[in-house]
């Protein structure tokens, strides 16, 4: 029988996330439905599927429809452009993650994963049989990790390397010259590289124009790159179920594609297509302008929270993405954050994650989601404050 380690992080989630009130460890940018989807498209029709089509399987790759504008995405300021036979769709980042490690790794191979991340990326090759090391990065270096640690990492086996950038849970970014040298590690050994980008293109205190803004690691001219995506965080349709795998690879498609039969055959075309008429040139710009720019709202209020509880709290601030990871202490020491989340959702209806649920050396730490609805977002930092200041002395503190 596979060994399967608890999944911390839903775990919390689902144990907590519908009885709170202000839910501040929500990850995707602030949701919407099918009608604000529309109002937030350019087009004269409206019409986001068609009703009329029977209910088959759909196209077992995905739909053409919502493979090309994901092609159209991928192909933006690059010298060749990404076909759409490319792209593979699946039931969320999750399973697109989970589909490409069960396709490509087994035991006797060794994997390497940016860390702190969604334990996922880590926990899945584990139970495929691999071996797997964490490349660890930290606060002291703003959570970017030490190239020369990756290249220590290194084996004869090492199959995968996975990065998740912009990160979760930190919400920092591998720069582009840092991508560089981690591509050109891969390339040298023939390495897989597999990016979780289900967070891109949500930056919102980095400028496109900066020299070192990250790129999709597609985009990058290594061959052997695999990055996967969604509509849940950055596109607010975490309900619709999308998600995609995509190459320059061929052969890893192929792969894939071959593996994905035995798991869910095909996609709800009715999803895909909500998902194609979000990623339409006449939609994509609305709906991302809207979450960037709710996330940079939203930012500047953690911002004056960190600030408000600066002798109690310490951060890196985030770069991109929907998350920040925050360490509370008191007189220097950290918290019990599994004491302090339990206790803070309790006493005002706050709900954060414990950094636990991202590895037990964050036990001072808690994951805030902040692109959700800035009213709730506003209301539930206040509350938190509150908290801090009359019930920190309550908390346990870190083993």
């Amino acid at each position: 029988m596979v060994n399967i380690n608890d999944f911390a992080v839903e775990s919390w989630m689902d144990a907590h996330e519908n009885n709170c009130k202000y839910n501040l460890a929500e990850t995707c940018c602030a949701s919407i439905s099918v009608d604000q989807l529309r109002d937030l498209s350019e087009t004269n029709d409206g019409k986001v599927f068609d009703t009329s089509k029977a209910l088959t399987y759909g196209a077992i790759r995905g739909s053409a429809d919502l493979r090309s504008n994901l092609a159209r995405l991928y192909s933006a300021k690059v010298a060749t452009p990404l076909p759409p036979d490319n792209i593979l769709t699946t039931p969320g980042a999750i399973q697109a993650n989970y589909l490409t490690t069960y396709a490509l790794v087994g035991a006797g191979d060794h994997v390497i994963c940016h860390y702190p991340t969604y334990q996922s990326l880590y926990e899945v090759p584990k139970q495929m049989g691999a071996e797997v090391d964490l490349w660890k990065a930290t606060p002291e270096n703003e959570w970017t990790p030490a190239i020369e640690g990756l290249e220590a990492l290194i084996k004869p086996n090492t199959k995968l390397i996975i990065i998740n950038n912009p990160n979760n849970p930190t919400g920092a970014v591998l720069n582009k010259s840092f991508l560089q040298k981690v591509v050109d590690l891969a390339s040298e050994k023939n390495i897989i590289l597999l990016a979780d980008e289900v967070y891109r293109p949500i930056f919102h205190s980095i400028s496109p124009l900066d020299k070192e803004f990250p790129p999709s690691l597609l985009s990058m001219g290594y061959k052997n790159v695999i990055v996967t995506g969604s509509m849940s965080k950055a596109y607010s349709l975490a309900g619709i179920r999308i998600g995609w795998i995509a190459s320059r690879n061929p052969e890893i498609i192929e792969t894939i594609a071959s593996a994905r039969h035995y798991t869910t055959i095909s996609v709800s075309h009715l999803d895909e297509q909500v998902a194609a008429f979000a990623l339409s040139p006449a939609t994509v710009h609305g709906l991302l302008a809207r979450n960037i720019q709710l996330a940079k709202t939203n930012m500047a209020l953690l911002e004056k929270f960190a600030l408000k509880n600066e002798d109690e709290c310490e951060w890196v601030k985030p770069v991109a993405g929907t998350t920040a990871f925050i360490k509370f202490h008191r007189e220097g020491k950290p918290v019990d954050s599994v004491d302090f989340c339990k206790k803070l959702l309790e006493k005002t209806g706050v709900m954060f994650t414990p950094g636990t649920c991202f590895g037990e050396e964050w036990r001072g730490y808690v994951r805030v989601g902040f692109v959700n609805h800035t009213e709730m977002i506003e209301q539930g930092l206040n509350e938190a404050t509150k908290f801090v200041r009359k019930n920190l002395d309550d908390v346990d503190l870190a083993a």
